[in-house]
């Protein structure tokens, strides 16, 4: 594994090779130092959380629903003279009248009954405000997942660059080899351009190796809300980390109570239910308490006009019934039902995609453990291999083209078991994420 001072080293040394001017900021981060990052600053998320916010305030302004109606009405004018007529309209007579008149009145209704409907909005609202937060939720697993996906994605490239940067120490050492014999007249000119060649290939991955450092470290840059300097450095400590998991139908349960995605259809289900029970009580006639107040200058139905204010209330209850919604609410009834029946179906088909999910997962984390442990016996073999034909080579015993395979083949070897065990990292949190608990 990577010490720290090795790899800030190859950092550094990469870094201004590709020529990069700006300082550069390497820290090391922990999986879990990541995660919070993503969860802080994650552009993404932070729209999920204004999703939140509309929400809740979506359900206060549902909770007003139950305060009573009350307005206020004020009106100024100008009153010109009442022109009399006959029933020819001949013999017009004027009658003088107060010119200024003015209007002053109060209005308030309160809901008294309604089928439970502003009841059922606000719970709609209340439900609403639920699926924001676990769609919120969803995207932070997805989020979660991703970063944690990159920062081992990173820690591969590194583990990759000293796998390469110690095969091109043996590369030169072995060229330094053949060139001692070639000078001694023991090998031609051509076991060295191999060697070359090997060396120059080796090193050309070190740059497509350091490219994809730069551009992986970008991404994770901006996932996680820091600034485009900052270099980040995986923690060595990971690999280090208990990933022991559960038993498969203990995860299969904790998915299939506890996914974002299965509470989710749920309170679909919820939502669809109440809507139906809204489009029912729209049958049912509306009772509300009214009051009121009214005050009016001049006074016109008096003969002759008096210049007084006019002044009346009333206070009572109004009952109205919506007779269209006899025949126009069946419809409506047979929509709601439908989108019951949609979501009952959409939930099972989730919890199949998820038992699918949840297995193919863990079987891919088995998979991993399997892996680790051929590439390490592979590594192994690789490794004492390529000493047997060295040592040949060196005594003249094997050709150049053995030497180049048995360091291929411990090149392979080496980056399969480096690999695997980052690989092993990345199925155990993929069943975390698959189950929702991440």
């Amino acid at each position: 594994m990577h010490s720290i001072k090795y790899i800030l080293n190859l950092l550094f040394i990469a870094t201004y090779s590709a020529g990069f001017t700006q300082e550069v900021v390497p820290k090391m981060y922990t999986v879990d130092e990541i995660v919070q990052l993503a969860l802080d600053n994650n552009q993404k998320l932070k729209v999920s959380k204004k999703s939140v916010d509309i929400a809740q305030q979506q359900t206060k302004i549902y909770r007003q629903l139950q305060l009573p109606d009350v307005s206020f009405g004020s009106t100024a004018m100008y009153l010109g003279d009442i022109a009399i007529l006959d029933k020819d309209f001949s013999k017009q007579t004027t009658v003088d009248m107060p010119h200024f008149g003015n209007t002053f009145s109060f209005q308030a209704q309160q809901l008294i009954f309604k089928g439970n409907t502003v009841k059922n909005t606000i719970k709609i609202g209340a439900l609403q405000e639920q699926l924001a937060l676990l769609n919120a939720d969803n995207d932070a697993l997805d989020i979660k997942f991703l970063v944690i996906s990159n920062y081992l994605d990173l820690y591969k490239l590194y583990n990759q660059k000293q796998v390469f940067e110690e095969n091109i120490k043996l590369a030169q050492k072995r060229i330094d080899n053949v060139t001692s014999l070639y000078d001694q007249g023991m090998v031609t000119r051509n076991e060295i351009v191999r060697g070359d060649l090997l060396l120059a290939t080796l090193n050309q991955a070190v740059v497509t190796i350091d490219n994809n450092i730069s551009i992986l470290n970008n991404q994770l840059t901006f996932a996680l809300g820091l600034t485009q300097d900052t270099i980040i450095i995986p923690d060595e400590q990971t690999l280090k980390t208990d990933f022991a998991i559960q038993a498969f139908d203990s995860y299969k349960e904790e998915a299939l109570a506890n996914h974002p995605l299965v509470r989710s259809i749920q309170l679909q289900s919820e939502m669809a239910e109440t809507s139906l029970a809204i489009t029912k009580s729209e049958k049912l006639p509306v009772l509300a308490g009214i009051a009121g107040y009214n005050m009016q200058r001049p006074l016109t139905n008096s003969f002759p006009i008096n210049d007084v204010y006019f002044n009346n209330w009333q206070v009572g209850i109004s009952l109205t019934y919506n007779i269209e919604s006899l025949y126009k609410n069946n419809k409506r009834s047979g929509l709601e039902k439908l989108k019951m029946e949609q979501v009952s179906e959409v939930k099972t088909l989730t919890e199949q995609n998820l038992h699918v999910a949840v297995k193919a997962a863990y079987l891919k984390y088995n998979e991993a453990i399997s892996q680790r442990t051929t590439y390490m016996e592979s590594k192994h073999l690789a490794e004492e291999n390529y000493k047997i034909i060295e040592k040949k080579y060196l005594n003249q015993l094997a050709l150049i083209t053995d030497m180049l395979d048995a360091s291929n083949s411990k090149l392979e070897a080496e980056l399969q078991f480096v690999n695997s065990e980052i690989n092993i990292i990345y199925a155990y949190y993929n069943i975390l994420k698959t189950v929702g608990n991440l």
